[in-house]
């Protein structure tokens, strides 16, 4: 895998962190942050623990992440 291509998983959210920020557990069981993709903080959506979501893991940390759809 090249360091321009990122792994989307999915997860659920575990927490809400000040500034926007979720702590999201993997389906592996591994804990990410994660902040929201442009498409929903435009629309607004809002996310609560417990929550599935798709995360796109960035390919240079793997322990931050995009949230970008709600399950």
């Amino acid at each position: 895998m090249g360091a321009d291509q990122a792994v989307t998983v999915a997860g659920t959210v575990a927490e809400e962190r000040p500034a926007a920020i979720y702590a999201v557990v993997l389906d592996g069981r591994r804990q990410v942050l994660a902040h929201l993709a442009g498409t929903l903080q435009r629309n607004f959506v809002r996310l609560v623990p417990g929550d599935r979501v798709e995360v796109v893991l960035a390919p240079d940390d793997p322990g931050r992440g995009r949230i970008v759809r709600k399950i």
